[in-house]
């Protein structure tokens, strides 16, 4: 069985917001970032998320304003397109077909309808080599253009974004290496300046960064060494010089002039933002402590407000280099991940390790850092070659009312350190509390650990190379957890091997460990009740099968074997020879996902431990081995997936690659529920349309379908209201006042003048005719028309005659239609 095309991998919910440098608008009200294959608009006061803007199909690699309008942003991707968007209402106006992956964009103001773009020399992403063109963008009315009109400017850069418009637009200077280039547009000629790998002080002159002064000819760039050097007199090749500035010990990450050029900003390692007087270069301000390394700064457009991108996966947002005032913090990016990837039972949210010495909890809904949960309780010390407590192990129980955490600390010549910590979680305080902390709980460092999904006891089951497993058992079950403590209920073991892993039945009524290569069986009463054998080699993993297919029990082996037993006959159901490095049940179905390395990349294999067909295949999944991997539940269950689709419609599958990026699957349905209002808001660039600007004109429209068609039905207000039903799902911040809105709805609600004077007529007027009254407008008019009369003439403008009232008129129609034949018959006599 293949992948299907209808079913991708991508990057949803905790992307690196870090990737490349972010952009703040002209009025320094939102921010915007590149997260995964979208762009998130941040609001710079209160760091919520606005708007997700989503559309590409690969990684976003760069984004950059529109000089010509200060309400719209350009995005590239890997995808190999240009996307234009509106910010503001998150409107996706125009996409420019490139049709090569794009690494990093660029765009000057003296350079219009033209966007710089880094693309790799062969049209190959696999491509170490990458040059900057000119893309020219085509005007036209389409939602999708296709610009081929390429036209290269310099070669050999470096895809990650070290190059910076100079004065005027005039120039660009790119760097890579010990080479830095200058592209002169008006002499279409480059310039070219190289320095020496080192000098006899070991220094480091590789170029890292670049940035060009915006009102002189100056050129800063940022070196390994940590020194900055300011580059000028470079549009001659041999008179150049330059001056050297040094604080940063360590590299220089990234450098950025503020609009008008009087001060310089840089950062590193050292977590410092530095600001450089460009005049006066010895003097500097420093705003320290800022958190991981800075990797970039943006200032925006009026000076007004720096942000800085840092390596734990943080956005600072900056008051002028004073103080800080908000922080946007993504899912933390450590070096690996010692914890299984867990879903916490109450908020759903993805929890992991997070900052040194702590836990985080993560909404993959929201993408957004809920907390961070200090375990180790104590500072961490930035040092290299200190030995400090890191958090190795964690498990919540199926409620969520606990947490079970293992720390671990090992220092040179002396024994291994560890702590069992069980927290409880308080109500009040909506976290979790320190309830418990057992010191020294095995011998030897623990491998695993899980607690039991049984109602009727809280127990939690850890193992250790020690040779035991033991488990601990809750002493009270008081609902204010005041009481309440644990102790080891049970220490067990078989034949002095060393158990690697353990998994409970879905019932909580049987625990399956494996010690090396037997697994062994036990009931809630500590019975051995069986073991299992299977050929060589050590069980790496075990997991109960759910559902109707309770009745399994998998296992991985280190010789590359997979196996499945049947409890009920306790035999060997089958096997098959894969190299399975994580196996992981979802828990809401009967489906199972086994990652399986081959030739240096992951596949994905998606079965029923009864069915011999898996569900669900793919190749090739990523670079690397899978080791981390968690089934989490939907807030909305799928439906109408397609049959190949059907294991994604109660949960979602999360893993991290060996880089630590976290993916998951999407499937066409969800993408075009995710997309359904952005396409729906898709117009024109040449039309000012907002979702607001369509809200009424659906209202507007209606209301002149019901002027033009009489007999059409009147729409039900206010339950069946289309339009009130959209303005209760639009956005409040796309939405005009209150005051509007209310005089609109109400007008919307009353009844027309005409039927109300209709209904306070008395009852022998209702019982009129339609014919008799639209009979006596045609004879009004025709006597109108016999006396010379005009149309156009109001009642009062007859011959001079008074004018009648409505009233006058219709008694005058009713005597009309009166019965006079008894006047006949007087006449006769």
């Amino acid at each position: 069985m293949v992948a299907h095309a209808e079913i991708r991998v991508v990057h949803r919910g905790g992307s690196k917001i870090n990737f490349r440098e972010p952009v703040i608008t002209n009025d320094s009200r939102f921010l915007l970032c590149a997260s995964g294959e979208s762009v998130k608009v941040y609001s710079s006061s209160s760091e919520e998320c606005v708007h997700d803007l989503q559309g590409h199909t690969d990684l976003v690699s760069g984004i950059v304003r529109n000089p010509s309008n200060h309400l719209q942003v350009y995005s590239c991707s890997v995808d190999g397109t240009v996307r234009l968007w509106d910010f503001t209402d998150g409107i996706l106006i125009k996409t420019f077909i490139i049709g090569y992956p794009i690494y990093s964009i660029y765009v000057s103001e003296n350079h219009g309808g033209v966007v710089f773009v880094v693309v790799p020399m062969a049209n190959d992403k696999s491509s170490e080599l990458f040059q900057l063109v000119a893309v020219h963008l085509p005007r036209s009315g389409d939602q999708e253009v296709e610009a081929r009109e390429l036209s290269a400017v310099l070669c050999d850069v470096s895809p990650s974004g070290a190059a910076s418009f100079g004065r005027g637009g005039e120039y660009i200077a790119a760097a890579k290496g010990l080479q830095l280039e200058v592209f002169f547009f008006k002499k279409q000629k480059s310039y070219r300046f190289f320095l020496k790998s080192g000098n006899k002080k070991g220094a480091k002159n590789a170029f890292t960064c670049v940035s060009c002064h915006p009102k002189e000819d100056c050129i800063a760039t940022g070196h390994e060494d940590g020194k900055i050097r300011l580059w000028r007199n470079f549009n001659q090749k041999k008179e150049y010089t330059y001056s050297t500035l040094h604080w940063h010990h360590g590299a220089v990450n990234t450098l950025q002039f503020t609009p008008e050029g009087t001060n310089l900003l840089s950062g590193g390692i050292e977590s410092v933002l530095v600001q450089w007087r460009y005049t006066q270069e010895n003097q500097k301000d420093f705003l320290p402590r800022l958190g991981g390394a800075i990797t970039h700064i943006a200032v925006s457009p009026d000076g007004s407000l720096f942000c800085t991108s840092h390596s734990d996966n943080k956005i600072t947002i900056i008051q002028s280099c004073v103080k800080v005032s908000a922080i946007i913090q993504g899912l933390v990016k450590g070096e690996g991940v010692r914890t299984d990837l867990m879903i916490d039972p109450r908020s759903k949210a993805l929890v992991l390790n997070g900052k040194p010495g702590h836990l985080q909890f993560y909404s993959l809904h929201r993408d957004k850092l809920l907390y961070n949960l200090d375990i180790v309780q104590q500072e961490y010390i930035h040092e290299e070659g200190l030995d400090q407590f890191e958090v190795v192990k964690a498990a919540f129980d199926t409620r969520g009312d606990w947490l079970a955490t293992v720390e671990e600390r090992t220092q040179k010549g002396s024994e291994l350190e560890i702590n069992l910590k069980l927290w409880a979680y308080n109500e009040q305080t909506q976290s979790f509390v320190l309830n418990t902390t057992v010191t020294a709980p095995h011998e030897d460092q623990i491998t695993a650990m899980c607690f039991s999904p049984s109602p009727e006891t809280t127990m939690l089951v850890t193992i250790s190379f020690d040779g035991h497993f033991k488990a601990w058992l809750l002493a009270d079950h008081s609902d204010t957890k005041e009481g309440a403590s644990w102790s080891c209920d049970f220490v067990g073991g078989y034949h002095l091997l060393k158990p690697g892993c353990c998994c409970f039945s879905a019932d909580g009524s049987l625990l399956a460990v494996g010690f090396q290569e037997v697994v062994t069986v036990w009931s809630p009463s500590w019975e051995l009740l069986t073991t299992l054998s299977q050929p060589p080699g050590a069980i790496r993993d075990l997991c109960f099968g759910r559902l109707s297919c309770s009745k399994y029990l998998l296992g991985t082996s280190t010789k590359n074997q997979l196996c499945c037993w049947n409890l009920l006959t306790c035999s060997l159901e089958w096997s098959t020879p894969v190299d399975v490095s994580l196996l992981q049940a979802d828990p809401l179905s009967e489906n199972m996902a086994a990652f399986c390395s081959q030739s240096g990349c992951s596949d994905l294999f998606v079965f029923k431990p009864g069915e011999s067909r898996p569900l669900y295949s793919q190749r090739a999944l990523c670079t690397g081995k899978v080791q981390h991997a968690v089934f989490a539940p939907r807030d909305q269950m799928l439906e109408s997936c397609e049959e190949h689709a059907q294991w994604l419609n109660r949960s979602q599958l999360y893993f991290l690659t060996q880089h630590m990026d976290l993916m998951t699957f999407s499937t066409k349905t969800e993408e075009d529920r995710l997309l359904a209002s952005s396409k729906r808001l898709m117009v024109d660039d040449s039309v000012a349309v907002t979702p607001f600007y369509l809200l009424l004109g659906k209202h507007r429209q209606q209301q002149q379908e019901a002027l033009t068609n009489p007999m059409a039905e009147r729409i039900q207000l206010p339950q069946g209201s289309i339009a009130i039903k959209e303005l209760l799902y639009t956005p409040a911040h796309v939405l005009p006042s209150a005051s509007f809105l209310c005089s609109m709805f109400v007008r919307s609600l009353l009844i027309s003048s005409s039927a109300a004077r209709e209904e306070k007529e008395p009852v022998e007027e209702e019982m009129e005719s339609e014919e008799e009254d639209s009979e006596g407008e045609a004879e009004l008019r025709d006597a109108r028309q016999d006396l010379g009369g005009s149309a156009t003439w109001g009642p009062g403008e007859e011959l001079g005659a008074p004018a009648l009232t409505k009233a006058q008129e219709r008694e005058l129609r009713r005597v009309k239609h009166f019965d006079h034949s008894w006047l006949s018959s007087l006449l006769e006599c």
